[in-house]
């Protein structure tokens, strides 16, 4: 309340009400070392409800992690490590980037996913349920495992899970059922949510938008379900709660699943008049409210007070933390002691991707062949996946066509089942996401957060709109993850508009910190793989449907130049006169154009660009020794709406470009069609030197 108070606006009510849920968990459940947030046997919490950011910054500075009353007291202020909504790589103790609805869900099942590949490494056959596995942990008490942390057997590594806390609006958004599906069908019993029923919105009871059984929902996708009612005075029932907490990190009530507990709260619980309004959730309380509620609560009415007592009591967290910290680390210890070839299979598939050994392992491909970037990808793929068991993905429902299925990789299952291939499910290296586009994007940055694997997913270019949401977390965490979109214009022929992509690159490229790359033939794309593997940050791979014509230019040349996102593809005969910039399949139309050009004594330079980041990024010599700014003659050629483009080509500058849908006809029809021809590429050029000569 206070910092609320002191920042004037946040959001008070569902923290103050799910105070002792934090408590809780932090003091009880949570297995952490606050000394160590990066330390590797640590479960992870997810705040879902990531507007009720003060709840685990106040816990982050009760149990230890850095965060001082100070830091509080600057609660949504500029600069503070307190922000609105909880960022990862900005406070100490945030383990992912929340605010939009559903995201923290849906990341969360990614982190369980991958917790569970990582455990599948360390046990071979152990599954990770039942009431053992819960056991050995300490799971549910917070306890160090039997023993003095230096006699814990190799085969009783704590399992690590995933804890969420969700609210009312998580649970609305789309997202959040396609994430509950993956969980089911996945069985991830290693994932506990919490869900805040507390029956407030914004705009007043959630009645006003829907009568779903939420929880009946989730037990038909395969989750375990439990109810937890509020105590005889109004608040959270915290002895339910613990048990039902206890049961679901121990096998006793999951069975094998994964876990929601069905939380029953008060919004604003105990203030007098703000409980179970809906102005408490998103506004300060006010000084009469807050004032009386401190008394009601009992506690001293100067702001963010906290008693010696309290402090110590909460800072206990470091202790057992420490312990918990040594008997992992010894258990992780004995374990490679007692299994030598796992332990080295496992460093080696954890290893982070070296860019030398990633150019070393690229496949090259025959100047003059003609192979579809897609069909490029995915032999790189298998190049890849051959040396380095970290990468990990997978399509939704589309792995044929993008080309993204792993051969005899196997599929990621559960535990105890096996793909038709007999490959084990928790080794399997294939994850079939469904058509649950926007799940898969979140899930996949839970995956990167987790740090183990490089993830990788699949897509139709058009339906990247379902995953901006969590395309744009990716991007503001800065998250190493590869987006693989193929099926990339109006190329792709006779499905017609709906699945042509136009106005696609331009809103991608939009995206702050979001790598779009678009490579021109089939060396290209592997370069595209390996400057994406060796990059920080989200990366989309747009490939063409269609076959290609290989250039001749040398693979380390293209390496390099698709590196630096612009090279020079072809130079002018003679004097470079315009300038014709493309990306993609249109790289080959540029080239066409080119030799016409030449034939009627035009020298053109062909620049690909497949990635317009990656250029503006080089410095002014290089632009410049691609781009000469005294050529302005310059043409733009891409089966794409031109807007993004304007800073390149300048103010004499045309451009070949889609402005408009496409249509259903074959490729080369649409194309034709659509503008997108030698003709118009030479006639674009011929216009724009009238241009530049008519302006000089």
């Amino acid at each position: 309340m206070d910092a609320v108070e002191a920042a004037g606006s946040g959001h008070p009510g569902t923290a103050l009400a799910l105070a002792p849920v934090a408590h809780l968990l932090f003091q009880r459940h949570i297995r952490h070392d606050p000394a160590d947030a990066a330390w590797e046997g640590r479960d992870r919490f997810v705040l879902s409800c990531g507007h009720a950011s003060i709840l685990q910054y106040t816990q982050l500075h009760l149990t230890g992690y850095g965060l001082e009353l100070a830091d509080l007291r600057r609660f949504r202020q500029l600069g503070s490590l307190t922000p609105g909504h909880p960022e990862l790589g900005h406070t100490t103790g945030v383990e992912t980037t929340t605010g939009p609805l559903g995201q923290g869900v849906a990341t969360a099942v990614g982190m369980a996913m991958a917790l569970k590949r990582d455990e599948s490494r360390l046990t071979g056959t152990r599954t990770g349920t039942g009431t053992d596995a819960g056991t050995a942990s300490g799971a549910g008490t917070g306890a160090v495992p039997p023993g003095d942390g230096d006699r814990v057997a190799p085969d009783e590594i704590p399992d690590r899970r995933v804890w969420v806390l969700c609210s009312d609006g998580d649970l609305q958004e789309g997202i959040s059922y396609e994430a509950g599906a993956l969980a089911g069908r996945h069985r991830l019993d290693n994932l506990v949510v919490i869900w805040d029923d507390n029956s407030i919105q914004i705009e007043g009871s959630t009645d006003l938008t829907t009568r779903e059984d939420t929880a009946a929902r989730f037990a038909a996708q395969g989750w375990s379900v439990q109810h937890v009612g509020l105590g005889a005075d109004g608040d959270i029932d915290t002895d339910a709660l613990d048990a039902a907490l206890t049961a679901a990190s121990t096998g006793a009530a999951h069975g094998g699943r994964p876990s929601l507990i069905v939380l029953t709260s008060q919004i604003a619980w105990p203030a007098p008049h703000a409980t179970n309004t809906p102005a408490s959730h998103g506004a300060p309380l006010g000084a009469a409210e807050v004032a009386a509620t401190k008394v009601l609560l009992g506690v001293a009415e100067e702001p963010f007070t906290v008693p010696a007592d309290v402090l110590e009591h909460t800072r206990g967290a470091l202790t057992r933390g420490a312990a918990l910290h040594h008997a992992w680390d010894k258990a992780l210890e004995q374990w490679a002691l007692a299994h030598p070839e796992r332990a080295a299979a496992r460093a080696r598939a954890i290893r982070p991707l070296d860019p030398a050994d990633t150019a070393d392992a690229l496949p090259a491909f025959t100047p003059g062949s003609a192979i579809a970037p897609r069909d490029a990808s995915g032999t790189v793929i298998q190049a890849l996946a051959e040396r380095f068991p970290r990468l990990w993905g997978g399509s939704a429902d589309l792995g044929d066509s993008n080309r993204t299925t792993i051969t005899s990789g196997g599929s990621f299952l559960p535990a105890d089942e096996q793909d038709p291939e007999g490959s084990s499910g928790l080794s399997g290296r294939n994850i079939h996401w469904g058509v649950r586009e926007h799940a898969m994007a979140a899930a996949l940055n839970g995956i990167a957060i987790v740090g183990y694997d490089t993830p990788f997913a699949g897509t139709f270019l058009v339906f990247s709109d379902y995953e901006r949401p969590s395309l744009r977390l990716a991007s503001l965490m800065r998250l190493p993850v590869v987006h693989v979109w193929s099926h990339d214009s109006v190329a792709l022929g006779a499905d017609g508009p709906t699945h042509q992509p136009v106005e696609h690159l331009a809103s991608l490229r939009a995206m702050p910190g979001l790598s779009v790359v678009r490579p021109a033939d089939a060396n290209e794309t592997a370069a595209a793989w390996h400057a994406a593997l060796g990059r920080r940050g989200p990366v989309g791979l747009v490939l063409a449907r269609q076959a290609l014509p290989v250039q001749a230019t040398e693979p380390a040349a293209v390496r390099e130049g698709v590196a630096r996102g612009a090279y020079v593809v072809a130079d002018a005969p003679g004097t470079t006169e315009v300038l014709l910039l493309a990306s993609g399949s249109e790289v080959a139309l540029a080239l066409a154009a080119r030799e016409e050009l030449a034939g009627r004594g035009i020298g053109a330079r062909v620049v690909s660009v497949p990635c317009k980041d990656w250029f503006t990024e080089q410095d002014a010599a290089y632009r410049d020794a691609v781009l000469p700014p005294a050529v302005r003659a310059r043409v733009v050629v891409e089966a794409a709406t031109v807007f993004g483009w304007h800073d390149l080509i300048g103010d004499a500058g045309r451009a070949v470009t889609v402005e408009g849908f496409g249509t259903s006809a074959s490729a080369s029809d649409a194309m034709t069609a659509l503008g997108m021809t030698r003709e118009a590429v030479v006639a674009a050029a011929v216009d724009s030197l009238g241009a530049a000569a008519a302006s000089r």
